[in-house]
């Protein structure tokens, strides 16, 4: 049995996005409990030449609704990148969830040789639909959603690797 682009795209970012979130409840959670202000957690970074926490959730969204819309042959909505609160990452994130379900798999399927122009700081990228999702989309939002864990699991919040993972379905 062979996998569509579709199965390999919306239902695999929904999933990681899903499971972020999960990630920022226990930060914020934990925040609230210990008495840290929310701004503290979201501006905390691993290493000061990387983003810090609130930057890694709206990169990871940024790429999965990007992919969506790319790969449907569609311009993606632009996002302000404004959010100071949990509350406000978490209506980003439930966005594009709701953003990506609501792509059809007639949308995406068959997208593997589109061709698809990213325009970088550092210059244009050119991919093809298939090699775009899997040696760019997804090894990036993957980095970015690890970096978001690393960064709470590193301040104290209590997460193991079934919150990064999520539930089998």
């Amino acid at each position: 049995m062979s996998i569509t682009m579709y199965q390999t795209t919306v239902p695999v970012l929904v999933r990681a996005l899903t499971n972020l979130s999960g990630v920022l409840k226990k930060g914020a959670d934990h925040a609230k409990e210990r008495n840290i202000a929310e701004e503290v957690l979201l501006n905390t970074r691993i290493t000061p030449d990387m983003f810090p926490l609130i930057r890694q959730v709206q990169i990871a969204t940024d790429m999965a609704k990007g992919a969506g819309f790319r790969l449907a042959g569609q311009d993606a909505p632009a996002m302000a990148d404004d959010e100071t609160t949990f509350e406000q990452l978490q209506a980003r994130i439930a966005r594009v969830i709701d953003m990506l379900k609501g792509f059809t798999p007639e949308q995406i399927d068959g997208s593997e040789t589109r061709d698809i122009l990213l325009k970088m700081r550092s210059g244009e990228m050119h991919f093809k639909g298939q090699a775009y999702l899997l040696g760019f989309v997804l090894p990036n939002v993957y980095f970015h959603c690890t970096t978001a864990y690393a960064i709470l699991r590193g301040v104290g919040v209590v997460l193991g690797k079934s919150d990064f993972i999520g539930k089998p379905e």
